[in-house]
């Protein structure tokens, strides 16, 4: 028998953890849409943030397949702790690859030890999948920054400690005139809005910034001015591999929790895991779950080489997304009315699978991508 490589610990690390510590208080979560950040603070201490950040800077250095390797486990227990992991990836890949030492020292080590967490702030009211329509600006003032503008649904608005702020520094430049920014949410002219409350994924809370007036230090830029564009840019492949993978871990538990209910539940004398109808719909999410997990693994794979992925990576969110909303959906129906009952497994998956079919780009913008990478 062959030996169990890094990525199989890995596996098995984040498994254990997702069946242990998560999905026994996923359902509380949802019900209460509390933050669980003891999960967070030991995923920390397991080393699961940070994962394909170098060692150096206190990341694992073990490269997008691992990464979407525990995003799919956790994602199996709870798609919100999943969610959070990938949102201080994102955060961290951006610390590592552009940030200076003082910023690394000051964002992203108490990052990966969850003594900080963070937000992602992009997204506007009119500036979504179209971020040529950013109105957020920042202007210099002395030897600062000063900071205006209002972000709209962005992740860990409420609770973030600090956010990477996208924000137009020449409003003539267009794209080229977009800069990034490490603004702490506990500022002087920081407003947090309203927290949403949102159809699943619920215990990721989301909500509104405005930024008034905002003074930030000349070491407040990540990276080049002008460049936050692409920067931002640069990690969103990462992001919807491992978008792709948390829907993939929807599915994968859907997959589960139906052949479960199908073997247990009799109906006119017999298991209704021996109807033909109800077999079909559990072969399609079997057949869906091997074929996403496929695509996730040629993503990261190609990442992990060094390769160009975003066609791959642009495939692998749609297709996952789409069949995590179609197979849970199928789920439901098997469980028949008990899988619509608030508090039943699927119920939630569900509902937690929805918004991957929106955030790291809509799947529609995924296939405006596709047709770009393909026909120019």
């Amino acid at each position: 028998m062959a030996e169990a490589g890094p990525l199989d610990a890995l596996r098995d690390t984040a498994r254990r953890f997702a069946e242990n510590e998560v999905a026994p208080r996923a359902a509380e979560l949802d019900a209460t849409e509390a933050f669980p950040r003891d999960i967070y603070r030991a995923l920390a201490r397991l080393g699961l943030f940070g994962i394909t950040v170098p060692e150096a800077m206190g990341g694992a250095e073990a490269g997008t397949l691992a990464y979407a390797i525990v995003m799919e486990e956790l994602s199996r227990g709870y798609a919100s702790v999943a969610d959070q992991l990938g949102l201080v990836e994102l955060v961290a890949t951006l610390l590592a690859e552009h940030g200076t030492e003082a910023q690394r020292a000051a964002f992203l080590a108490p990052l990966l030890r969850y003594d900080r967490s963070c937000a992602y702030a992009l997204t506007e009211t009119e500036a979504g999948s179209d971020l040529a329509a950013l109105r957020s600006t920042a202007r210099r003032d002395g030897g600062g920054w000063v900071l205006d503008g209002t972000k709209a649904w962005i992740h860990m608005a409420p609770l973030a400690d600090f956010a990477a702020v996208l924000a137009r520094t020449d409003p003539a430049a267009g794209h080229r005139g977009m800069s990034i920014f490490l603004v702490d949410l506990h500022a002087p002219g920081v407003e947090r809005l309203r927290a949403e409350h949102k159809m699943g994924q619920r215990a990721s809370p989301v909500g509104g910034l405005r930024f008034d007036g905002v003074r930030l230090p000349a070491d407040a830029l990540l990276g080049p001015e002008g460049r936050g564009f692409h920067m931002m840019m640069s990690v969103l492949d990462k992001g919807r591999i491992g978008i792709a993978a948390l829907a993939l871990g929807i599915l994968q538990r859907a997959l589960e929790e139906s052949i479960a209910h199908a073997k247990g539940r009799v109906q006119f004398g017999r298991p209704i895991a021996e109807q033909q109808a109800v077999r079909f719909l559990i072969a399609d999410m079997a057949k869906d779950a091997h074929a996403a997990r496929l695509m996730v693994r040629c993503a990261a794979e190609r990442m992990d080489a060094g390769a160009r992925a975003t066609l791959e990576a642009s495939m692998a969110k749609c297709f996952a997304s789409d069949a995590a909303v179609a197979r849970t959906a199928d789920a439901v129906q098997i469980h028949g009315g008990s899988g619509y009952i608030r508090g039943v497994t699927v119920e939630r998956l569900y509902r937690d699978a929805k918004i991957t079919q929106i955030y790291e780009g809509t799947n529609q913008i995924q296939r405006v991508i596709m047709a770009r990478e393909l026909l120019g």
